[in-house]
């Protein structure tokens, strides 16, 4: 009896670590092949469309059924932790969890964060550079359809409007500077763009001071124009027909006519001067007409002001006197010219003036001063309107170098002071 029993316990303590074995894997997790079909069979399961409620999913139920059973067995529990991370976020979702896939499902109701919208912003919420670049390259691409051409060379004006600051600027520039186009001009207008160069270029300007140009619709007041103001009006009249998208258009002068002065009297080749310009100084003119030698005297009537003007020959400062188109230049002899003097002097009266004539050179001319003449001597000149303007010198100082001697006009009086008088 006794060998019975003893034998019943070992067959009992050979099985028991089976039977628990067994029925852990029948509760808990299953390993092989058995328990990827149980898997697939699960996950084909959770494909079905649930109606009404949502269910616990076979991974959170094994989860809980290997935390139960892994107390009583170590190993058991090892597997169980093994795989209890990837099961515990699969039991977060209610949708099925692919077969092979250890990757964590979203759970539900997490809002989705939204992709950033291609804006060009950066960070800091300022337009990133590429869309400043793309503003600006369509800002220049803008801008350089609109601008000017300013890369023709001189004469050329480029396709555009004449502007107020050109045009102030030319009427501000000197007058021996600048030429304004006139009736009887010859002109010489060059289109750039044209392509038939067997075409006529040059135009004359008519009565009226207007422009007749085949490209033109009707005829053109031009006078008054410089050439740089003509140009840049003939490119806004094509540029307004279409004629040419971007006209190019240079002006000349071939032929100057409008600008004239009559030189006559005394000159060895008088008539009509041509000027180049508005204004050009006198002794140019007079070079041109060549003088004769006993000319010594220039009248210029102005046209524009009908002023009567005398300018000496022989004054190199009168003779830079502006002369324009219109004036009318007469050279004549020097007209006699004379002073006055008087007083304390051997040989008082009028005599002959010529220029440059000091004021002891006009004391010794009349013989000198007399015994009873003192220091002073006064000169009397006729001002602007027509008074007489006295001036006090002392011969004493002008001789000694202290004071320079001065130049008489013609027509000045000069008093010589007897001595012991004081000044008047």
């Amino acid at each position: 009896m006794k060998k019975y029993l003893f034998a019943a316990a070992f067959a009992a303590a050979l099985c028991a670590p089976c039977a628990r074995a067994s029925g852990s894997q029948a509760g808990g997790v299953r390993v092989g092949p058995a328990a990827e079909e149980r898997a697939a069979g699960d996950s084909a399961a959770k494909a079905e469309p649930r109606k009404d409620e949502k269910k616990p999913s076979a991974a959170h139920d094994s989860s809980t059924r290997d935390a139960k059973s892994a107390q009583p067995n170590s190993r058991s529990g090892e597997a169980a932790s093994a795989v209890t991370p990837s099961t515990a976020a699969a039991s977060a979702s209610d949708a099925p969890t692919k077969p092979g896939s250890s990757a964590p499902g979203v759970p539900v109701n997490t809002p989705a964060k939204p992709a950033p919208a291609s804006d060009n912003k950066s960070n800091d919420g300022k337009p990133s550079a590429s869309n400043d670049n793309k503003t600006s390259g369509a800002g220049d691409a803008k801008s350089g359809a609109n601008s000017p051409n300013t890369s023709g060379a001189g004469g050329v004006a480029p396709a555009v409007s004449t502007s107020a600051p050109a045009v102030s600027a030319a009427a501000a520039a000197p007058l021996t500077t600048v030429y304004r186009v006139g009736v009887g001009d010859v002109l010489d207008i060059r289109t750039l763009n044209d392509s038939s160069p067997r075409q006529s270029t040059l135009f004359t300007v008519g009565a009226g001071g207007v422009l007749d140009h085949p490209y033109l619709r009707d005829p053109l007041t031009v006078a008054g124009m410089t050439t740089d103001e003509l140009a840049a009006q003939l490119v806004a009249e094509f540029r307004h027909r279409g004629i040419y998208e971007r006209p190019q258009v240079r002006v000349s002068v071939r032929e100057y006519a409008s600008h004239v002065v009559l030189v006559s009297g005394l000159a060895g080749d008088p008539g009509t001067k041509i000027l180049r310009r508005e204004a050009i100084p006198l002794y140019v003119v007079i070079a041109e007409a060549q003088p004769k030698p006993e000319a010594g005297r220039a009248v210029i009537i102005s046209h524009s002001t009908g002023k009567v003007a005398s300018v000496d020959l022989n004054d190199a400062a009168a003779l830079n006197t502006l002369v324009q188109a219109g004036d009318v230049i007469n050279l004549t002899v020097r007209p006699p010219e004379f002073f006055y003097i008087g007083g304390e002097i051997s040989s008082p009266g009028q005599k002959d003036f010529h220029g440059g004539l000091t004021l002891t050179q006009a004391v010794l001319a009349s013989g000198g001063v007399t015994a009873l003449a003192g220091e002073r001597v006064r000169v009397l000149r006729a001002g602007a309107d027509g008074r007489l303007v006295a001036a006090e010198y002392s011969l004493r100082e002008i001789e000694g170098g202290v004071v320079p001697d001065p130049i008489l006009q013609a027509g000045d009086r000069i008093e010589v002071a007897r001595a012991g008088k004081g000044r008047k």
